[in-house]
């Protein structure tokens, strides 16, 4: 079986969106590589009219998507156990590091939320990991399940292709990715970076850290702050040694 993401989902209409575009979508319309499947939880309300949410416990706005619900759909899945992950605001953040424990996995378990969420009861009983993907609140979890699906789906064997292109990625080691360029050599008075045209594969690797370095320090010094702290375990390193000069300023 290849890797298989399900979503559950109010809207199945949503998908596959741009999981179906490229070599992603490639990867699973005519390689096979991966699924993706959708199940509707509105199948599962047992009100003859069809409703799968109420008001919540304690007064409020909104609505809430009840628990026996959402449990039925997830239990009428079948195969092997996969991690559960239910796309919310108040979830720890999608780092790299779980995208790449999950993409081991036989696929994944998506539960899209709406309204003000879901019963924590269904959360906490079937084991759901909740997770966000940025500190902004969605009308609905699909485009964040869209955005943890291609994470993990995009470390498929076969999928991208080129497995060396992966290796040199942002978060993969701690440091955001250096800038790209490509022809023409200058674009609206812009040059390409001379040492990138040298020739000269050592410079060109030592200017890419830099610019790996300068980047993670400017964009996301908490990324740096780890960095300098792993950086620090390994003592005797002159690699170790230099950095902790340039973060001291010397």
């Amino acid at each position: 079986m290849p890797f298989t993401a399900t979503v559950l989902t109010m809207f199945p209409e949503a998908f596959p969106g741009p999981l179906g575009v490229s070599l992603i979508g490639t990867a699973w319309r005519e390689k096979e590589l991966w699924d993706l499947q959708t199940l509707d939880i509105r199948a599962f309300s047992e009100d003859k009219r069809g409703f799968l949410d109420d008001t919540p416990a304690g007064g409020g706005p909104g609505q809430v998507l009840k628990a026996d619900v959402v449990a039925r759909a997830l239990d009428s899945l079948t195969g092997p156990p996969r991690p559960l992950l239910y796309m919310s605001a108040r979830g720890r953040p999608l780092t790299q590091a779980r995208v790449k424990e999950w993409a081991k996995a036989d696929g994944i378990v998506v539960l899209c939320g709406r309204f003000e969420g879901v019963d924590q009861r269904v959360l906490d009983a079937r084991g759901f990991e909740e997770i966000s993907v940025g500190n902004a609140v969605l009308a609905g979890g699909e485009a964040a399940a869209m955005v943890a699906i291609e994470a993990c789906v995009r470390l498929v064997p076969g999928v991208l292709g080129a497995a060396e292109s992966l290796s040199s990625e942002s978060f993969e080691d701690g440091l955001l990715e250096h800038p790209q360029y490509t022809r023409p050599r200058t674009f609206e008075g812009h040059e390409i970076p001379e040492v990138l045209l040298s020739g000269d594969h050592k410079k060109i690797a030592q200017w890419r850290e830099a610019q790996r370095e300068e980047t993670t320090r400017e964009r996301r010094p908490d990324l740096w702050a780890t960095h300098l702290a792993k950086t620090a375990a390994e003592p005797g390193s002159a690699k170790s040694k230099a950095k902790g000069a340039k973060a001291r300023g010397e």
